[in-house]
């Protein structure tokens, strides 16, 4: 469980392909990562397989390479980072579960004022799942859906500090960029789904 607000910004220093999947080793400012443990990686939450000062190794499976971007990856790459919560922590973002439901591309990267507003088009199933000024999380990152534009447009409005403290800062149109839809959202659409058709 996580809460999408990134506390590093790690970058990938090997990928190769190895019997456990597609294998990242990612140099960041963890110091005393577990191996077992899961870390959101541009909100992708993996499982560490091996670690050092400095440094840890994860692994992506064919599944996750299918509904995310990891696949493209390559050394030198900056990715967000947050570790798992812990019982007590502050939930600061919301109820991010690392579970990257589909990828967007970026459209329109505009500064307006002293916002810099960001447009993304969504695939067809997560359009139904964004609700204004409800939560959605881009990249690992917890963010507020600004405006639904058009159908299967949603709009963000990045504030300075998520410019300059994440990867985010470097968005580019045509990027593509991992989805999760908020979690109760998911949850109701499954439980009133089977009464819609009555």
């Amino acid at each position: 469980m996580f809460t999408g607000l990134v506390d590093d910004v790690g970058v990938i220093e090997r990928v190769e392909r190895t019997e456990a999947g597609r294998e990242l080793r990612i140099t960041s400012r963890y110091d005393s990562v577990a191996d077992g443990e899961s870390i959101a990686v541009n909100g992708a939450c993996l499982t560490v397989r091996d670690s050092g000062p400095g440094w840890f190794d994860v692994a992506a499976v064919v599944t996750t390479l299918g509904r995310t971007t990891i696949g493209d990856w390559s050394t030198g790459q900056r990715v967000n980072l947050e570790r798992a919560m812990k019982l007590g922590d502050r939930l600061g973002g919301h109820i991010v579960q690392g579970h990257v439901d589909d990828v967007g591309v970026v459209q329109r990267v505009e500064r307006v004022d002293d916002a810099i507003l960001v447009d993304v088009r969504l695939p067809e199933d997560l359009t139904p799942l964004m609700v204004l000024h409800g939560s959605v999380t881009i990249d690992g990152v917890s963010l507020t859906v600004n405006a639904l534009p058009e159908p299967g447009i949603l709009q963000l409005s990045l504030i300075e500090y998520t410019w300059r403290h994440t990867t985010l800062g470097t968005l580019v149109v045509g990027q593509r960029v991992h989805v999760e839809a908020d979690m109760l959202g998911k949850y109701v659409r499954q439980l009133v789904t089977p009464y819609l058709a009555l």
